[in-house]
């Protein structure tokens, strides 16, 4: 495995990546890694009995007791035990695979007892967007996903934020929680810890097997109702084989996280949290996230706990870097020890990139390897990743060893579809949908396409290239690449516009409804901080201040295909109960089409609304 070690860049051990290339018949590209992938546990929590025998004093986990305290913290052995004894307290409830445990609320040590008793007991558990709970009005996801995994039992950290929904839902199923019940009953988490385990947990945790069902991880819902995934105790395990095989050194030197991501979606519980315990590692329990009054959480944690591998959302990154820039001692602290640094989501903006290495340098003298991967809750997720330096966002590597890949032609672009131990069985319950999603070979159909850095060397790895179902036609016959437009649209909107949403199929011209990054809106102009959408969409400054981007870009537009032509700012945010929002914070394109007809119908009215901004075509010639 090679020592990555350039001039200028922190030296950190990784693997090597090299595939194979083959071209069949129909212009259809296989590949695969040159790599076997090296043997991994029938179960990731054979990994927790292994370190708490060899790392038996180790901490494992770590959270915050109450808002500001001090650290919660748990080593592997005790773990280990308490999470034995909450396996037993499961069995006693009578779970099961058809009665499985439903976790409602976000990331603590709690959760995470729970959710490794719940697979020592051979018992699945889905981690439930605390959105569906918290922020829905009327719980039709938190009824479905419910409705579709028939759970045994739930569990709240807190039960008074959540009351209304379990209000409307609880009836039949066990209430478990970590605080006070508020008049609702249940059994408290710590009289679970208190069960002895007996003969009955080992024989449950002897009988699970690759096949296993670990957890349900449910879809977002950009394209209905979520789908619950199954994950298997295979794709748990032998995924964390790949990453560590691809990312060698955290399998030498046991990783360090300080880590905010949901445990609800695949990359904060699969690849994060599984990250720490498969490779004996320790994980800080991030109380913060990417928003103005979350950020300060997270730069207090990390003012604290120096990461070895760091992760975080494009945003956050932004935000942290905010920070960076104003506090050495939180420099010299965050980029001590770490060696790489991950973003996923959505693309990293150059200046934030360039950033992140000028403070590394400027700290350190020396810059920190940023990559990004490239996965989804079907493939566990890791599948793609860059195991060498690259100067810039998007580039999302060569696929890990285990993988078959294949890249169909799809129109203009190739089609990605996966295969491989790591690879989803299917969504439970819903064998229609599972038969929608693998092709005549069994290949996973992920929806999005993939083209080569370099097209004469498969080495250089592949770019993210779109969902194959986005891009369209103009009424002209001209066809819009819709995630390059998007990206270049919200990056040249940046930092006002969060996220946008393109319209144009069979029309004259591309347009696009913009949804605001509010607090960045609020402080286009004196006296805003309180504003909502509607008054920042209509303001005079930010009105100015997008037509003034719109402008920027048709500059540098090259025609009818990237030049978005008119625009108007929404005047009230998506809506996760219409559809238009995903529990990730991305936006559901189709949803918001169908729900803002007259907004779109305004982009092609004649004369333009007053709403609609117009942006004129660069005269060339």
């Amino acid at each position: 495995m090679p020592l990555i070690s350039l001039p200028g860049l922190r030296p950190v051990l990784l693997g090597d990546m090299d595939v194979s290339l083959s071209e069949a018949p129909g212009g259809v590209l296989h590949m695969r890694s040159r790599r076997t992938l090296g043997p991994y546990p029938r179960a990731i929590t054979d990994r927790l009995d292994q370190w708490a025998v060899e790392r038996p004093d180790q901490l494992f986990l770590a959270d915050r007791s109450g808002e500001g305290g001090a650290w919660r913290q748990l080593t592997f052995a005790e773990t280990r035990a308490r999470a034995r004894n909450i396996a037993q307290g499961l069995i006693d409830l009578g779970l099961g695979p058809e009665r499985p445990l439903a976790i409602l609320s976000g990331n603590s040590i709690d959760h995470g007892l729970l959710a490794l008793g719940a697979m020592i007991a051979g018992v699945p558990y889905a981690p439930v967007s605390p959105a569906y709970s918290l922020v829905s009005t009327d719980y039709a996801k938190l009824r479905h996903v419910l409705g579709l995994i028939t759970p045994g039992a739930l569990f709240v950290q807190d039960t008074g934020p959540f009351a209304p929904a379990l209000a409307a839902v609880g009836a039949g199923m066990a209430l478990l929680h970590a605080g006070d019940s508020a008049g609702l009953g249940g059994t408290h988490v710590e009289a679970l810890e208190a069960l002895p385990a007996g003969a009955e947990v080992d024989a449950r945790h002897a009988a699970v097997t690759p096949d296993t069902v670990a957890k349900f991880l449910f879809t977002s819902g950009s394209t209905g109702m979520p789908k619950a995934v199954i994950n298997t105790q295979r794709m748990l395990a032998c995924n964390q084989q790949m990453m560590a095989e691809a990312w060698a050194y955290i399998a030498h030197e046991p990783p360090v996280l300080v880590d905010w991501l949901p445990w609800n979606h695949t990359a904060g519980g699969n690849h994060n949290f599984g990250m720490a315990l498969y490779n004996g590692g320790t994980l800080y329990i991030d109380d913060g996230a990417p928003t103005p009054k979350g950020i300060d959480k997270t730069v207090r944690n990390l003012a604290e706990v120096a990461p070895t591998i760091y992760f975080n959302v494009p945003k956050g990154y932004e935000m942290l870097c905010e920070h960076l820039g104003r506090s050495k001692a939180l420099r010299e602290t965050f980029f001590s020890r770490v060696k790489l640094l991950q973003y996923a989501g959505a693309s990293l903006s150059q200046h934030v990139w360039d950033q992140l290495e000028a403070y590394a340098m400027e700290t350190i003298g020396e810059k920190i390897m940023i990559v990004t991967g490239y996965g989804s809750t079907e493939t566990a997720p890791f599948a793609f990743t860059t195991t060498w330096p690259v100067g810039r966002p998007g580039e999302v590597g060569l696929p890990a060893a285990g993988l078959d890949i294949k890249l169909v032609p799809n129109g203009e672009k190739h089609e990605l579809r996966l295969r491989g131990p790591s690879i989803t069985p299917g969504y439970w319950r819903q064998p229609d949908k599972t038969a929608e999603s693998f092709d005549e070979e069994g290949y996973y159909l992920i929806g999005d396409a993939l083209k080569m850095v370099d097209p004469g060397d498969v080495s250089k790895g592949f770019l993210f290239d779109g969902r194959v179902t986005e891009d369209f036609k103009l009424s002209t016959g001209t066809w819009v690449n819709f995630a390059a437009v998007r990206s270049q649209l919200i990056h040249g909107l940046a930092p006002y516009v969060r996220d946008a949403v393109l319209t144009g199929l069979d029309r004259g011209h591309i347009g696009a409804i913009l949804f605001l990054d509010v607090d960045a809106a609020r402080k286009v102009a004196p006296g805003l901080e309180a504003a909502g959408e509607a008054e920042l969409a209509r303001h005079p400054a930010l009105v100015a201040a997008v037509r003034e981007g719109i402008g920027r870009l048709a500059e540098r537009a090259t025609g009818s295909s990237t030049l978005v032509s008119r625009v108007t700012v929404a005047a009230e945010p998506p809506s996760i109960d219409r559809h238009e929002m995903t529990d990730k914070g991305s936006i559901n394109q189709r949803a918001v089409l169908a729900a803002r007809k007259e907004l779109v119908e305004d982009l092609y009215a004649e004369p333009a609304p007053v709403h609609v901004l117009c942006a004129r075509a660069p005269v060339r010639g």
